[in-house]
């Protein structure tokens, strides 16, 4: 399976660069996570939100590809548990070549984005940092996995 998050915001810290590498190097070679950054667009003064998000959803989308099921993360999305991602995670591997994760930038996640995802998912009512949600999703892969995989991680 190969899972790849679409996250908008380039530089991470290091800190972070580190907790998504840590998992993985856990992950088996069959179950792939890769991050990959998009710029986030150019905020100018007086400039409606919308166009930022949009040329962000643009960049996003853009790297599709087929056979593939998309997730947006979104505060208005399905609240699922942990036990809840790995059954999901079970069924993609056998339905889908490749599974895309979708993080916005500072103010979201485009319309469009919204619209073409297959699933919306919030990950809590709580408001995370951008850079701390690809540490947590690597780790929720990873969970995922040991779940699947009567793996004792999960305890």
């Amino acid at each position: 399976m190969n899972v790849e998050l679409l996250a908008a915001g380039t530089r991470s810290p290091d800190w972070v660069t580190k907790g998504v590498s840590e998992y993985q190097k856990r992950l088996p070679r069959e179950w792939s996570f890769q991050l990959k950054e998009i710029p986030v667009a150019k905020r100018h003064k007086g400039e409606p939100v919308g166009i930022q998000k949009k040329a962000e959803g643009e960049k996003m989308l853009a790297l599709l590809k087929p056979d593939s099921r998309l997730i947006a993360l979104d505060s208005r999305g399905s609240n699922w548990s942990t036990e809840k991602l790995a059954q999901n995670f079970g069924q993609w591997q056998h339905d889908y070549r490749y599974v895309y994760f979708m993080v916005g930038g500072p103010d979201g996640l485009a319309d469009k984005c919204l619209e073409v995802a297959n699933d919306t998912w919030s990950l809590s009512r709580l408001t995370f940092p951008h850079f701390v949600v690809r540490i947590l999703l690597a780790e929720q892969f990873y969970r995922a996995w040991a779940i699947l995989n009567n793996h004792p991680y999960h305890k």
